[in-house]
This record gives C-alpha cells, sequence and structure tokens, in this order.
C-alpha cells in the first residue's frame, strides 16, 4: 500500500523540504560564481539515461572560459575558479 499511494507523497515532500533548505546556499554560490565566471553560473550537460535515452542536466559553472593567444581553451588548472574548487573539494 505504501508504494502505490504513499512513496510518491513522501518523495515530493522531502525533496521540496531539501531544495528550501539548500535554496539560500544555492543563490549564494551562483551571485558568486556568476562574478567569477563574468556571466552564467549554471551550464547544461547531455548524459544518456535509462535506454541510453539522453537528458540534460543543470550543473555549477566552476571553471571559466578562459583561452590562449591561440584561441585554444587553458587547461583546468589554470580556468578552475576559487569557487569552483571549494565547490569540487570542500574538505
Amino acid at each position: 500500500m505504501y508504494r502505490l499511494y504513499l512513496k510518491q507523497v513522501v518523495d515530493v515532500i522531502l525533496s521540496l523540504s531539501g531544495l528550501l533548505l539548500l535554496l539560500p546556499l544555492i543563490i549564494i554560490l551562483a551571485i558568486l560564481l556568476s562574478i567569477q565566471n563574468r556571466g552564467s553560473a549554471f551550464f547544461l550537460q547531455s548524459r544518456p539515461g535509462k535506454n541510453e535515452k539522453i537528458f540534460k542536466v543543470i550543473k555549477f559553472k566552476t571553471m571559466n572560459d578562459r583561452r590562449d593567444s591561440a584561441g585554444n581553451r587553458l587547461p583546468d588548472a589554470q580556468r578552475l575558479t576559487p569557487i569552483g574548487s571549494f565547490i569540487r573539494n570542500p574538505s
């Protein structure tokens, strides 16, 4: 009975509660990342899902788009922002 009727309701309530608790942190990180990246704080990434169906994931943009004089992107270590470094490894 739980699986048929209550599981989805409990899942939605717990998910929304978690989102509301983390929303201030998400907003602060988005503002800081948008300042450091001089633009967007998020980007979309395509991923394969069930049965290889492609879906898009919204992720924090932890690296900037800096390029060298030839137009090639700099190595990851040089493009990682300080906030991005914290997000990737907070310990």
